[in-house]
């Protein structure tokens, strides 16, 4: 334990005596933990310093060893150049959404909010962080967004690589990456891709008050629920590192044959990027490494894989125990001060100035307070607490979904619709109509041939239970017959319901498929509006319908509403 925090400050009748004290006076019975405000940002600048070293370095063996020990040979070596070589990285822009969501929302904030902020976020995305964005895009609220039903890329390591910014944002608050990982995890992952996050934020916290490895996985540990396979990993790579403390590829062989080559631990895994396997690469780096920063790096990265991911985590937690002033030149001179991350508003300054500022709202929230010594420093007084883990789920055998939805004015809010193209095809071929909840599935859009006719429109449903949906609003005019019409068909494969909904009141149910087509093909479809003559702004609804789940595209040749003579 470093000297400057021996041991935790045992507090049973506080007085504040000599000290300007702010927020909340201690309870008899709390146990508390100090840490100068200084010390704390410079273990937290160190955090991101070392997230920054670890990706940049191990950048070029990305995912070229999978399923094998990286040749020490093929290792790269570090150059202190390579410290402005992460600003572009996503192991770090990415995160950077989030605090940004916090900084102009406050911790308040909600999941939506957060999803909506996310969904406006315009890098380039993969894996669980791009499907994720693509439901919330379509209009799939959170949670839903990373529901198994809507998402399969729920245990890859994205929100493991991101929640860094959760527990260097609350220096001895377990509670509160559990809470944000809830919050922003649950935009893109579920079940252990969820708990993977809320590990490293717990594991960031309490590394500025420990530096003993163990403890520190422990913390971790205590953030995520015991009966998860990611939890019995954890505790898995723990007993072969006391087995094999001498044999980090002895314990790397033990994680290959259970959480690569074992069925059940694969089960709704993307392979190679799974959590677990790469959460198993973080910890050996840490173990083995054995506080050496250059062998903490080397070994995660040698582990392949999600390669320069992992050392990032690994070398993030360890340069946290260290401090930014006692990390060694090469790490920290060449640092650009300047230049902003992409696709953020943040240079490295400015990073820690937010992060600073919402540490000190957390310590208050959290129960703690800024008190001020006779020197003038601030030290946060920070409450020992347990942290109360996130419920137990299995993504094999995932909650009911919640059917969360954005509302039209949220989904206003939403800049990149990823509708957004398909309603520019829509305006085209169809004037007046809107378009909501496409799926992406079969690839959405113009077909500018299908079954003999020209300029058709496919659509696809969002999800078995959610259709994609063509709207109007429309006047019924009285002393004229009015009707909808339209010139659908299918897939080949496959069919669906045309559902005709009118100010959401179901009207007609039709199944499109080769047993309702006509010889060309296409099947014409009619509905009269007339009953509804006189009402303004009527809503028209017409739903592409899941009947299945098997080729279930909406072919739209014609779609308009006719007026007659009555």
């Amino acid at each position: 334990m470093k000297s400057t925090l021996q041991a935790v400050v045992l507090i049973l009748l506080m007085t504040l005596t000599g000290s300007a004290a702010q927020g909340r006076k201690a309870k008899p019975e709390a146990i508390y933990r100090r840490l100068p405000v200084k010390e704390y940002r410079d273990r937290m600048a160190a955090g991101w310093l070392g997230q920054i070293v670890g990706v940049s370095w191990a950048a070029p063996t990305e995912f070229k060893w999978k399923d094998k020990i990286i040749p020490v040979e093929d290792m790269p070596q570090w150059r202190n150049e390579l410290i402005n070589e992460a600003f572009n990285q996503d192991d770090l822009y990415v995160e950077m959404t989030f605090l940004r969501s916090l900084e102009e929302h406050g911790p308040d904030l909600s999941i939506r909010q957060a999803g909506i902020d996310f969904a406006n976020s315009e890098y380039p995305l993969w894996c669980a962080n791009e499907a994720g964005r693509r439901n919330l895009r379509a209009g799939i609220a959170p949670p839903d967004c990373s529901h198994p039903a809507f998402n399969n890329r729920v245990h890859d390591i994205d929100y493991q690589i991101e929640a860094d910014y959760s527990g260097l944002i609350a220096p001895g608050m377990p509670a509160v990456p559990v809470a944000l990982g809830e919050k922003f995890g649950r935009l893109v992952n579920y079940s252990d891709g969820v708990y993977a996050g809320q590990f490293i934020g717990g594991m960031y916290a309490e590394a500025f008050f420990e530096d003993d490895i163990l403890k520190i996985i422990d913390a971790g540990l205590a953030c995520i629920p015991t009966g998860s396979q990611y939890a019995e990993m954890v505790r898995d790579v723990v007993s072969w590192y006391k087995s094999n403390p001498d044999d980090w590829e002895a314990t790397w062989k033990f994680c290959q044959q259970k959480y690569r080559e074992n069925p059940e631990y694969q089960k709704n895994s993307n392979g190679g990027i799974d959590v677990k396997i790469n959460g198993a690469y973080i910890l050996i780096g840490m173990l083995y490494g054995e506080g050496d920063i250059d062998q903490t790096i080397v070994i995660s990265t040698r582990c392949g894989q999600d390669s320069d991911c992992n050392p990032s985590n690994a070398a993030g937690i360890l340069f946290t125990t260290i401090g930014t002033s006692r990390l060694p030149e090469r790490f920290k001179a060449n640092l650009d001060l300047k230049s902003c991350f992409a696709h953020t508003e943040y240079n490295f300054p400015k990073l820690l100035d937010v992060c600073e500022a919402l540490a000190r709202e957390y310590v208050v929230r959290e129960g703690g307070w800024i008190e001020t010594d006779a020197n003038g420093e601030e030290n946060f007084v920070i409450p020992v607490k347990r942290p109360e883990p996130s419920p137990l789920v299995f993504s094999w055998d995932p909650e009911p979904i919640a059917k969360s939805l954005f509302t039209e004015e949220e989904m206003a809010r939403i800049r990149h619709q990823a509708s957004a193209d398909l309603q520019k095809v829509l305006d085209k071929l169809f004037p007046g109509w809107t378009i909501a909840y496409c799926g992406s599935d079969m690839q959405p859009g113009l077909r500018e041939q299908y079954k003999g006719k020209e300029n058709v429109m496919l659509t696809h449903p969002l999800s078995r239970e959610m259709p994609c949906v063509l709207t109007m609003e429309r006047d019924i005019p009285t002393g004229k017959k009015t009707v909808l019409k339209t010139c659908v068909t299918h897939h080949d494969g496959g069919d669906w319901v045309l559902v005709i909904r009118v100010n959401g009141s179901v009207q007609k149910m039709v199944t499109v498929g080769k047993e309702s087509v006509g010889e060309d093909g296409w099947l014409e479809v009619d509905f009269n509006l007339t009953p509804f003559a006189g009402n303004k702004n009527i809503k028209i609804d017409l739903e592409n319908k899941a009947n299945g789940w098997s080729w279930e595209a909406g072919y739209w040749k014609e779609l308009r509403i006719d007026y007659l003579a009555p």
